[in-house]
């Protein structure tokens, strides 16, 4: 565990707190406090955005290419159906984001 005043910790660490805190943040602002809804467009976000700590997206870091697209946001068993108007929504999200 690590905290902003934990002698212990590293820049790394500080810098990645400063940055989710932000996003959160301006989530909070931009929708009206309902942030938890976008978590998975802020995990998304986050983990596919180049980061020059490492010189590459979280992403291609782990899994040795890029994410090129969301593929479905709804849980496992959810039926429902996904249109472009959930496509536009979700790109829109994720550009303010």
């Amino acid at each position: 565990m690590s905290t902003s005043d934990h002698p212990q910790a590293d820049g790394q660490t500080e810098r990645t707190i400063h940055t989710l805190e932000d996003i959160l943040r301006a989530c909070v602002l931009e929708d009206g406090g309902s942030w938890n809804n976008h978590l998975p467009l802020i995990e998304f976000s986050y983990n596919n955005n180049y980061h020059s700590s490492i010189g590459m997206a979280p992403y291609e870091a782990f899994y040795g290419r890029k994410c090129k697209t969301l593929l479905c946001w709804a849980e496992v068993g959810d039926k429902g159906i996904i249109g472009p108007g959930i496509v536009q929504e979700t790109t829109l999200k994720i550009k303010s984001i």
